[in-house]
């Protein structure tokens, strides 16, 4: 009796050590409590051997891997047995094998027009640097925090947002070592980077109360591990960064949904947003999440939907064997703003990985919503090496292209940077004709130079609606100033608040002008310069009246409808930037 008293405490012994075993490896691994969960399938099937094999352990060593002759072995190899063939089965009926339409329609495209779709931008929303570029400004800004560089670094997140209506990218600082974490843990981490995509600022954003929730973090602390205990059921995928239109941090931390089967058609069906600062969280279905929120759903896994829907066109068989129709996106991608929201951008191509595109695909990562555009061109990296061949002698690298509108023509964007990542110039490609490449110091210059060569090529789309804009004044002041190297005149003309932007090496006849003088010419508009495109009319030399003159030369605007052969530069755009 005594003997099995003693046997029966010995066995409960161990199943506690096994549950605090099982404890510690879910506290450091975080498994989902979820059916759908494939970590959480290997959790329960794991403990479930542990168990056995620490009561087995108990019995006679030549029984314990003995089916029949140790019970606990046969029941748990039962047990297993009939789990993992619940699993493989669950596997089989959640692949495209057997559900290629479903997975076909997880996501489904809408066609859009280009030129409706995007709408005209200033230059100052262009992003001119990539995820590497600000990087290294983000490491530079923060050397210089001597009072912050010994203890902290910059995350290596840098998650591109609109922010205020600017394409920024923001990081938040991370811990420099698990030393540093012990010593400054109890205040938190003080500050964010925050990089202007368009213009280069970059900020180092102290904050009144500091981030204690972040990757960085150990222990309860840890963003996941915080995430895990308040919502045990939830599969997060992949976490962002971004800040609300006051500037506070939060991670978005999109929840996986599966549409078919087990494991298979993942999408997102819900989204926590988790207050970097305090805790705090709020959990929405996704068709509820807040405008603010940008990166809902991750570029990933809106490729991968895409993806599904072009290879299974017309079928699993189909995709394997014939693949006709089949298509697939390119290999890079960029991020767009548009509409207050973060779009994925990427091309589209066959499956035979040709060096052409079909057309390009626009999907919101806040919606889902899917936009395909049939404009068929060159892929991304040609045209990366035909902008590099421009500038060979001075081996600058391309980085992966934005996607603008000029004179509603499909053009790729793109920086030209040195061996130390720095942009040195930029580059136009035309997505069409990718022969058709324009160089520039400067975004300005590099456009005049693209809308020269459409010109005088002939490019056009055959549906081109672009207009001009002429104005007729007198110059009131007038600026010289020097941009990359490049003189540059800015004028503003008497009763008008615009600046305009003249550049000499373009239109090297702005010399012959002076204040007084009135002037005509044609310019592109935006903020918060106008770029001259040409200078007409004649010159007319006048002293700058000391009072109103009832016979003044008065500014007039117009709008001209352009002729396809001479489209000005309208530029519609929107702007992208690295992953």
């Amino acid at each position: 009796m005594k003997k099995r008293k003693g046997l029966f405490k010995w066995k409960v012994l161990l199943v506690v050590l096994a549950l605090l075993m099982a404890a510690v490896y879910y506290y450091v691994t975080l498994p989902a409590i979820n059916i759908h969960s494939q970590s959480f399938w290997g959790f329960i099937i794991g403990f479930i051997v542990l168990v056995v094999f620490l009561l087995a352990a108990k019995e006679k060593p030549k029984d314990l891997f003995d089916v029949k002759e140790s019970k606990v072995v046969k029941v748990g190899a039962v047990i297993v047995g009939l789990l993992g063939a619940i699993f493989i089965i669950g596997l089989v009926l959640s692949s495209p094998i057997v559900n290629a339409n479903k997975y076909k329609n997880l996501i489904v495209p809408k066609d859009g027009d280009f030129v409706q779709d995007i709408q005209q931008i200033s230059f100052d929303q262009i992003p001119l640097l990539d995820r590497d570029s600000a990087a290294i400004l983000g490491e530079r800004k923060m050397g210089s925090m001597v009072d912050m560089v010994s203890q902290f670094e910059v995350g290596t997140l840098y998650s591109q947002i609109n922010y205020k209506g600017v394409p920024v990218r923001v990081s938040p600082l991370v811990y420099a070592s698990p030393v540093k974490w012990f010593t400054n843990q109890a205040q938190g981490i003080p500050a964010y980077m925050m990089i202007d995509m368009a213009t280069q600022d970059t900020q180092l954003v102290k904050l009144p109360q500091p981030i204690k929730y972040s990757e960085s973090e150990y222990f309860n602390r840890n963003i996941y591990r915080h995430l895990r205990f308040h919502y045990p059921t939830y599969m997060f995928d992949e976490l962002s960064f971004e800040i609300d239109e006051n500037g506070t941090p939060y991670w978005i931390c999109p929840v996986k949904k599966y549409n078919i089967g087990l494991f298979g058609g993942q999408t997102i069906g819900r989204v926590v947003l988790c207050n970097a600062q305090t805790g705090e969280t709020m959990d929405y279905a996704i068709e509820e999440c807040p405008q603010w929120v940008d990166r809902a759903y991750p570029a990933r896994l809106l490729l991968e939907l895409y993806n599904y829907h072009g290879k299974l066109i017309n079928g699993f068989i189909n995709s394997v064997l014939g693949q006709k129709g089949c298509l697939k996106t390119t290999q890079g991608y960029n991020y767009i703003a548009k509409d207050d929201d973060v779009w994925v951008y990427t091309g589209v191509t066959s499956v035979n990985s040709d060096q052409s595109n079909v057309g390009f695909i626009l999907m919101n990562q806040r919606t889902m919503e899917t936009r395909y555009y049939s404009i068929s061109g060159a892929e991304e990296f040609s045209a990366m090496r035909s902008a590099e061949g421009q500038v060979q002698n001075l081996k600058y690298n391309a980085a992966f292209p934005l996607l603008l509108n000029i004179a509603n023509e499909p053009t790729y964007f793109m920086a030209l940077k040195d061996d130390a990542g720095l942009v040195k110039k930029y580059a136009m490609v035309n997505v069409q004709k990718y022969q058709s490449v324009a160089i520039g110091d400067s975004v300005a210059d590099c456009q005049n130079a693209y809308v020269r060569l459409l010109k005088s090529s002939g490019i056009s789309n055959g549906n081109d609606v672009s207009t001009t804009k002429t104005v007729s004044g007198v110059i009131k002041r007038m600026a010289q100033t020097v941009i990359e190297g490049n003189s540059h005149f800015y004028l503003v003309l008497d009763g008008m608040d615009m600046i305009f932007d003249v550049s000499v090496a373009d239109l090297v006849d702005i010399v012959k002008y002076a204040v007084g003088d009135a002037i005509t010419f044609e310019y592109i508009e935006a903020a918060p310069l106008c770029t001259v495109t040409s200078l007409g009319g004649q010159t007319v030399t006048q002293p700058l009246p000391q009072e109103p003159q009832s016979d003044a030369v008065s500014p007039t605007v117009q709008e001209e409808a352009a002729p396809s052969e001479s489209a000005g530069a309208n530029m519609s755009s929107v702007p992208v930037s690295q992953p």
